[in-house]
Order: structure tokens, then C-alpha cells, then sequence
């Protein structure tokens, strides 16, 4: 018997035997806490996750395989037993993100399968309010055992619609919105996280959380069914020993309001490993690259972005590539001096050096020895985090070496940022020190080519709903000159931006000059902008059309929206989910040719904003409350 049918008995076993495993599982099912998602099985269809949306009950996906193809599968696996289904409360805290209290809620149902030779591998199954997620665990064995293939699938209605982006190792692309499962890829092979919509006002996002030690990072593919959805390992061959677990499958499950506002990969994910968390502090960052690409080999441009700092109160000023060249007048230590004039931290860039891009410095985070020697050069300096760039995909070597650089910077008290890297999976949670990932299709690319001209518009509509649940997102956001390639978003929209995307470094990607012509109230807004959030919530909104997103931070409310098309196109804003007393309301939206922010003070009783944004446009609302 091949693999792949054994494969295909183990399902049909769990199957099978369904309908005989524990008595709180009434009518074969496992419920969310709030009981609007269950996974149901019914014995000619198999397991089916269902939504229910008022008195609608929606099937949102089936799972037509679960299981691993592995060295040792010479015997059929049989369910042995299942565990009683159990609540799992585990809230935490996070200092940066969505929301700084997370409810963490589930219910879990683990199944144990078995083969005669006595391996044994678990299925734990857990349903959200907002999703569900499944792992595989192997308990115990004499040895190591060799993972060959996942064979888990999410199946889905032919036809519906769907954002998917081309798998790539860099995670920069466009999320197509498609309804055949091709849209413009041959290859068929997907990123996480997947947008689907199952029904009118229903929605899942596939993606993966909790990649641990000696794990690879995965994808998915519908080559042979355009509706089937199947995962790939990055890698073709996992060593797992005794007590491995794989990563959690997650599907977030729900409106677009539970699919934006969602904390589902950090609920999954380990908790914080960090014991001493005080020197985490997220902030606005200058950014160098975007209007100079060389800039940081010239003392005198990078002393343009220290000034530019310190004049906005930014807490930090990246230094980017090519740092070990800096001349025109001083070097690195002469900049480090100069940042500690002007009293602005200082964050530095690497090489990652396991790709091919090749600028320097190279091969000084590598190993070890040769990390802890420079993490302890950069404290003494002055340093307060590093930019990591060029990794080179999900590959099992490349996650553990993610995990060595976080706990190693954590040592160091050193923040992290990756770049030109895979998503993030969940370890904001766990290493608090990451502060934010690229993986986006953002604001650089206006340095490198003309598609994002006329394509950022809806593809910031529909990163909110996709790349951005996930975690943070370093897209270099608020752009109000031009780089290599012009932006035809209004002032307001790319304004907007700082508050749609969420991360713990939110980079100003403009040249200096770019932010000090706007009026000073648009320069206060940047100047006093939280990046870390106590709640977010989606208002309104849908991929690729516009979204308007409110973030709350102590004092403040900030309402954020953007039109993603090419019309014209009318907001309303109820403000009445605030319940605080509101002090003042200001607004900043689109003027007629959008090239200039409209600046405007409403009444503190306002209850509802009525907005025109312009084609591209957008707006942002600044409540202030009464102390």
C-alpha cells in the first residue's frame, strides 16, 4: 500500500470513528465558545467548518484530507481514542499590535491515531470565536521520524471569490482578486494569508502560526483543483523527533470586521519568552532609502534624517545599507555622535547574507560567536535595533536562524526588523522584540518598477484584509513626494496610511522636506502618532474597494479610510461606538485635486462625519478625548 493511501485510510478512519468519540460532542461537533463556528462531520462528506451568520448557516470550507505522509508508514494508523473536548482560556498582554489585552478562547478536541508498530500521531483541533486551528503532534518515539508530506486540504465552493498572491520567497505581490483560482498563475502555488468568500458576508484567511525550532514554513497549491487548497512544505524532508509539533493550520473565520480585527495567530502562538520587556518601546522611525537608495554611505544625507527626527520627535532614524562606506565628512561612530546630540536611537541595518543580494555589511550576524560579538558592539555604540534583510525563503535552516537572531537580539536587548522575509507567523507574541516584518508589496517598490503607480490604490484597500491580519507589516508607509516612480494617491490617502497599517516601526519613507510643507497640523499628527494600539476596529470596508479603520491609543481615537478606486466616493463615519467624552474632532481629507490635505475642527458632539474622497483618495479622523 503507497503512501498516499494510507494517507487517504487514516482520514477515512477519523471518519469513521467520528461518531464514537467523546459525549460532549453532540451530533458529531465542535463548537466555538459562542457557538457561531463549528467543525460538523457527516458521514458521506466528511469534516465541514460551518458559520453562522444570524439565522444563516453557511458552510465555509470542508477538509477533504488531513494527515502526514512519513518514513514510517508501513501499517495503517487507526483512531485509538479522542480526549474530551476542553476550554482553553490563555489571555495575554501585547506591547505592540491590534489590541494590547488579547482574549484568548477556544475549545480543543484532541484524536490519537495509532499504527501497530506503535507510533502514534495526535490531531489537535481548536475552534475560536473568530476561527479554528489544527496541529500535528507526535507524543512519543523511539526515534526520529521523517515527515515527507502534509497532506492537509481546505476545500471550497467552485466560483467563489478569492485574493490570492503568487507564492514567492519575499512575500511581495499583489492579492488578485480572482473567482477561477488561476488569476494570471500558471504555477498555482499560493502565499499565506488567502482571502476567500464563502457567502455575501462571510469570509476565511488561511494562513500558519507557531513555527517552532526545527520546522519549515509552508504554502499552499490548487494545481489539481482549483477549488482545493492544499499545503506544501517549503521543505520535501522534516526530521521531527519524540514531542514534535507542526505548525498550527489556522482559518480565521467571520465577517471582514472578524478577519481584520482577529488575533487569532498570536492566540495560537507561544507565549512571551522575554522575561524583561520595559526596553520594547515601538515608535516613528526616518528612513533613508526610499528618496536616497545609497543614502547612508553619505554623512551629510544622513544627518538630513537625524535632524528630521529629532525636529518631529521621532524616537528613531533607521541607517540603512551600505553603512560600513559612510563618508562625505564623518563615518558611523561620527553619526552615532551626532544621534546622541539630538537625542534620537539610533536602528541599524544587516545583511542577512544567505541570499543573493549582496550589499554590505556581510556575514556578521551568521554564526553564533561572530552575532554575539557585533550585538555587543552595537549596544556599546548606541545602537537600539536592527534591520535584517535578504533572507532566503521558509526553509527549515532559515526559520531556526529567524529564531537564533530574535533570542540572541533579545539578550542584547536589541528591537528586530525583518526584511525582504517571510510573513510573520506569530512570533511578535512569543519574542515581543519583533517589531515588524516586510513580506508586502509596499512603498519601495516605487523605487524599482511603475506597477505600483497605478495599482496602489485598491492594493492598499486589500492589504488591511489579507497580509496586515496577520501581523505587523513594515510597508514604509505616507509618501507625499515622488521616488523613481510617481504615487497618484492623494496627500490624504497616503496620510491615512499611517494609521491602516499596522506596525511597531512605522517608517516614514518620505524625504524631510516632503513632511515639513504640510500644513503644522498634519505635522503634529505625525509628530504625536501612536504606533502601538489598546483596540482596532474595522468600520467599514471591502478588498480592493476602500476600508476605514479606528485605532484607539490612551487619549485618542484615530479613524483612518481610504477610497480604492477611480470615482469619487462618499464616507459615513458614526462615531457613536465611542463612548468616552469627546473633546475635539479634527479632520484631514482630500481637496479637489488631492494634492493638498484639508485640515478642518468639528463640533465635540458630533456623532456622524459625512466625507468626499477622491478617486484614490482618503482621510483620517483624530478624536480627542476629555481627560
Amino acid at each position: 500500500m503507497n503512501n498516499l493511501m494510507i494517507m487517504k485510510y487514516f482520514t477515512i478512519i477519523a471518519l469513521l470513528c467520528l461518531s464514537c468519540i467523546s459525549c460532549t460532542m453532540q451530533n458529531n461537533l465542535l463548537q466555538s465558545p459562542n457557538g457561531k463556528i463549528a467543525i460538523e462531520y457527516h458521514a458521506e462528506k466528511g469534516f465541514s467548518v460551518i458559520y453562522h451568520s444570524g439565522r444563516d448557516k453557511v458552510k465555509m470550507m470542508s477538509l477533504p484530507e488531513i494527515g502526514l505522509k512519513t518514513s514510517d508508514t508501513d501499517d495503517c494508523f487507526k483512531l485509538i481514542s479522542s480526549t474530551p473536548v476542553t476550554s482553553v482560556v490563555d489571555d495575554y498582554e501585547m506591547l505592540t499590535g491590534k489590541r494590547r489585552h488579547c482574549h484568548n478562547e477556544a475549545n480543543e478536541c484532541t484524536y490519537r491515531f495509532e499504527n501497530v508498530k506503535g507510533l502514534r500521531v495526535d490531531l489537535i483541533f481548536r475552534v475560536y470565536n473568530d476561527g479554528i486551528a489544527f496541529r500535528y503532534h507526535l507524543p512519543k518515539t523511539k526515534e526520529e521520524i521523517v515527515v515527507l508530506d502534509e497532506y492537509t486540504a481546505f476545500a471550497f465552493t467552485p466560483g467563489i471569490k478569492r485574493w490570492t498572491q503568487k507564492f514567492t520567497v519575499g512575500y511581495e505581490g499583489f492579492y488578485w482578486p480572482n473567482t477561477d483560482g488561476v488569476a494570471d498563475n500558471e504555477g498555482r502555488e499560493w502565499s499565506f494569508p488567502t482571502l476567500f468568500q464563502p457567502s455575501d458576508s462571510a469570509f476565511v484567511l488561511l494562513t500558519e502560526a507557531n513555527i517552532l525550532r526545527d520546522n519549515t514554513g509552508a504554502y499552499l497549491t490548487n494545481a489539481a483543483d482549483s477549488s482545493i487548497y492544499k499545503i506544501k512544505l517549503s521543505d520535501e524532508r522534516l526530521i521531527c523527533p519524540s514531542g514534535w509539533y507542526s505548525p498550527w493550520r489556522v482559518a480565521i473565520i467571520g465577517t471582514l470586521a472578524d478577519i481584520v480585527e482577529s488575533t487569532l495567530v498570536t492566540d495560537v502562538s507561544e507565549p512571551c519568552k522575554i522575561q524583561d520587556t520595559q526596553w520594547i518601546k515601538p515608535g516613528l522611525v526616518s528612513w533613508i532609502y526610499w528618496a536616497y537608495n545609497h543614502g547612508s554611505k553619505d554623512y551629510q544625507i544622513v544627518k538630513k534624517y537625524i535632524d528630521f527626527a529629532a525636529d518631529f520627535d521621532l524616537p528613531y532614524m533607521l541607517i540603512d545599507w551600505e553603512w560600513d562606506a559612510m563618508g562625505n565628512g564623518g563615518n558611523l561612530n561620527d553619526a552615532m555622535n551626532y544621534c546622541k546630540e539630538k537625542n534620537v536611537t539610533p536602528l541599524i541595518w544587516y545583511n542577512s547574507s544567505t541570499a543573493w543580494c549582496d550589499p554590505t555589511p556581510l556575514y556578521r550576524l551568521n554564526t553564533p560567536e561572530v552575532r554575539d560579538k557585533e550585538f555587543e558592539w552595537l549596544k556599546e555604540i548606541g545602537i537600539q535595533g536592527v534591520k535584517i534583510d535578504f533572507f532566503g525563503g521558509d526553509s527549515i535552516g532559515t526559520m531556526n536562524y529567524y529564531i537564533d537572531l530574535l533570542e540572541d537580539a533579545a539578550r542584547h536587548k536589541l528591537l528586530v526588523n525583518f526584511h525582504g522575509a517571510a510573513i510573520p507567523r506569530g512570533w511578535q507574541r512569543t519574542y515581543p522584540n519583533l517589531m515588524s516584518v516586510e513580506a508586502v508589496y509596499g512603498a519601495e517598490w516605487y523605487n524599482n518598477k511603475p506597477t505600483l503607480t497605478d495599482n496602489a490604490a485598491w492594493h492598499n484597500c486589500t492589504l488591511p484584509f489579507t497580509r496586515n491580519v496577520i501581523g505587523p507589516m513594515d510597508y514604509t508607509p505616507c509618501t507625499f513626494t515622488n521616488s523613481q516612480h510617481p504615487h497618484i494617491t492623494t496627500d490624504a490617502h497616503e496620510l491615512a496610511l499611517l494609521v491602516i497599517f499596522e506596525s511597531a516601526l512605522q517608517h516614514l519613507a518620505d524625504r524631510p522636506e516632503g513632511y515639513r510643507q504640510q500644513p503644522v497640523e498634519v505635522q503634529n499628527f505625525i509628530r504625536y502618532l501612536p504606533v502601538a494600539w489598546e483596540d482596532t476596529r474595522l468600520l467599514s470596508g471591502y478588498p480592493a474597494e476602500s476600508v476605514v479603520i479606528a485605532r484607539k491609543s490612551k487619549d485618542s481615537w484615530y479613524i483612518s479610510g481610504l477610497n480604492g478606486t477611480e470615482n469619487t466616493k462618499s464616507f459615513r463615519v458614526n462615531l457613536e461606538f465611542i463612548k468616552d467624552s469627546i473633546q475635539l474632532i479634527q479632520l484631514f481629507s482630500d481637496t479637489t485635486d488631492g494634492k493638498q490635505i484639508k485640515i478642518e475642527n468639528s463640533a465635540f458632539d458630533t456623532k456622524e462625519l459625512n466625507i468626499e474622497c477622491q478617486p484614490r483618495g482618503g482621510f483620517v479622523v483624530w478624536v480627542k478625548l476629555r481627560k
